[in-house]
């Protein structure tokens, strides 16, 4: 299946030969140059003129996700892309190789979000049926796409498991271009003759392969109506090493006095370290009411400005400017903890898993010499 990270993806299948010759018959093939293709243009924002991605989900599809053969990174990758872009993503779904769920979902999901993807099940084999159920969801058929056949075959002369395939095979790979009718083919990568296939101008579907997938998500951004760049979020993480229980309660009035500043406020438990309380925001300039805040229920962070002008009839208000650094500057002194960069949020993560791992590996010696022990003590009795 095309989520499995240890299939060949189709821009990378030509490193090693099917046959897995090495040393002198490898060494005796001219080096050849791969080929570059043209990618296409950026089309009209399917959105409307002026309007942006504002809301996500992914749908992940396969049975070896979900019979745990395989560990999907896809929907992380995705979920990274829209908070670096300032999407919401809502919902991230995992389904089966099943046309009837893919159906459903697709249809969904598309009609309630900006920007929807999947993962998943555009390979040559018969569980591979992502294209012909998105084909039925919205419907249409599904025809063979000329073009993509074309850089498959250009691309099939850099691979010598290719040259030797039967029409059987050769067919099989022809799926990989057989597409809905009316979706848009976006060629996104010039080293990639795998397209992004999008319909309704919303749903793009993207290959399984962990690398692939990665690479063709990042490539598509040029192509996507993306929200401005100053309406980006902005993350800060505080650590602390006290109970989760220590600081609930303060935590709890924080997220009541930032939310209507669409600031969110969480607490992630880190096991055998501590915990990572985190701001999640926009440095934007408010209007809440017609008066500054009392000092008694001022927002952390917030520094009021000069009056604006008022228009005729109308009081002027005041304005605030909710910034995320001094609130967690607060958390700091409130929490007992300190603000830490991403690397140092990985640190932490990676400290805490190996932690886990030794404790777990430790019970199961444990387990052993105690087990090890009963069957001495079981001998000597016998005997």
């Amino acid at each position: 299946m095309s989520n499995d990270s240890s299939a060949k993806s189709p821009s990378t299948a030509a490193a090693t030969p099917a046959d897995g010759t090495t040393g002198v018959a490898a060494a005796s093939e001219a080096p050849r140059t791969r080929p570059r293709f043209q990618i296409s243009p950026v089309p009209p924002n399917p959105l409307g003129e002026g309007r942006c991605i504002r809301t996500a989900a992914a749908l992940i599809i396969g049975d070896e996700i979900l019979n745990g053969k395989t560990r999907d990174s896809n929907s992380n990758v995705f979920a990274q892309y829209c908070f670096e872009h300032g999407i919401d993503l809502k919902r991230i779904e995992v389904i089966p190789d099943d046309e009837n769920e893919i159906i459903e979902a697709a249809r969904r999901l598309t009609s309630k979000y900006d920007f929807v993807v999947t993962s998943g099940g555009i390979g040559p084999t018969h569980d591979d049926i992502t294209y012909e159920s998105i084909a039925k969801a919205f419907n249409t058929k599904v025809v063979h796409h000329q073009e993509t056949i074309n850089r498959m075959h250009i691309m099939n002369q850099y691979r010598n498991w290719a040259l030797t395939q039967t029409e059987e095979q050769k067919a099989a790979q022809h799926r990989m271009a057989l597409f809905p009718e009316t979706a848009e083919v976006i060629y996104v990568d010039p080293e990639i003759w795998v397209p992004v296939v999008r319909l309704e101008g919303k749903l793009c579907i993207l290959p399984g392969i962990p690398g692939l997938f990665q690479k063709m998500l990042h490539a598509l951004t040029g192509f996507l109506p993306l929200p401005p760049k100053q309406e980006r979020p902005l993350r800060i993480q505080i650590f602390t090493e006290r109970p989760e229980s220590m600081i609930a309660p303060y935590l709890t009035q924080l997220q009541e006095r930032l939310k209507p500043h669409g600031i969110q406020v969480g607490s992630y438990p880190v096991l055998y370290k501590g915990v990572f309380v985190s701001l999640i925001g926009r440095d934007l300039a408010t209007s809440p009411s017609a008066s500054p805040p009392s000092p008694a229920n001022a927002l952390p962070g917030t520094q009021p400005s000069e009056p604006r002008p008022s228009s005729p009839g109308r009081k002027a208000r005041m304005k605030t400017r909710v910034w995320l650094a001094e609130i967690a500057r607060e958390v700091e002194k409130e929490v007992g903890g300190r603000v830490l960069s991403e690397e140092e949020v990985a640190q932490q993560k990676e400290a805490s898993r190996t932690a886990m791992e030794n404790k777990r590996t430790g019970q199961v010696e444990l387990q052993a010499t105690a087990t090890k022990s009963e069957a001495n003590a079981q001998v000597k009795a016998k005997y």
